[in-house]
């Protein structure tokens, strides 16, 4: 009677459609793996739903770090519910580990860059891999993760702790002065990371909208900023997330030429 093969389902996620189909059909030789490809994040997000609801879900993501990069903006954006428009691969990373966090995700990389490799570890990825490794170097690393360990190239090891170490220096004090913050205004600022201009933040909170604006320059100038977007990028790096939405108030302009709106 022989013995049932335990398999790994692999799924690779690649805008270049000759690697990804290539790697793919690399990994399919092996006994043990089952693998799928996709083209871009929502594909790879679709992918995914779609294998949970026939039961049969993926343990392996493999993103390529560049995933979107051609077409997304400057700043990240988070991974759309809806499963549409663009998703780079550091996002990916974040909305799998948040949305399927028994998935492990490995980011496959053209080259060795410690800033973007400690930014997919802070978003859940498990492995930084080279484009350019073996295929056996490769799966070492995905049976490797599927035993909860992290890979990354030695090379990488000191510039990553690095930048991890300061990544946390930087959050810590955003941290500290953020608490330095009163109550009223910590909820200014929450509705100026959900993109609430001076009005919509008045009708929010039911203040005038002379109280409001003392209370955001109080708020640039306790957290050391010059500008709104200043503020917002300092509370999000303190892990202040955005008001929740009220009903019938959207979000005016936050701020023009580096003024309050």
């Amino acid at each position: 009677m022989g013995v049932s093969v335990v398999r790994i389902r692999v799924l690779v996620v690649d805008d270049h459609r000759i690697f990804a189909e290539s790697l793919a059909a690399a990994l399919a030789a092996e006994p043990d793996v089952d693998v799928a490809a996709a083209g871009s994040g929502p594909a790879a997000l679709r992918c995914l739903d779609r294998a949970t609801a026939e039961g049969r879900r993926f343990d392996v993501l493999l993103v390529d770090a560049d995933l979107g990069v051609a077409n997304a903006p400057a700043v990240a954006r988070a991974v759309p519910d809806n499963g549409e428009g663009v998703v780079d691969g550091i996002s990916l990373v974040a909305g799998v580990r948040e949305g399927r966090p028994e998935v492990r995700t490995v980011v496959l990389a053209e080259k060795d860059d410690p800033g973007r490799a400690a930014l997919a570890l802070q978003a859940g990825a498990s492995g930084w891999v080279a484009k350019d490794c073996s295929l056996q170097r490769l799966l070492t690393v995905i049976r490797g993760v599927l035993r909860d360990e992290t890979h990354l190239p030695p090379a990488l090891l000191t510039g990553v702790l690095r930048e991890l170490t300061a990544a946390r220096k930087h959050r810590t004090e955003s941290e500290r002065l953020v608490e330095s913050l009163t109550p009223r205004e910590r909820e200014v600022l929450r509705c100026m990371v959900a993109g609430l201009g001076r009005k919509a933040v008045a009708e929010r909170l039911f203040l005038s909208p002379h109280t409001v604006r003392t209370h955001m320059q109080n708020v640039l100038g306790k957290l050391g900023v010059h500008s709104t977007l200043a503020a917002v990028a300092l509370a999000r790096r303190a892990g202040v997330g955005p008001a929740e939405p009220a009903p019938g108030l959207a979000g005016d302009v936050v701020e023009r030429g580096g003024q309050l709106a």
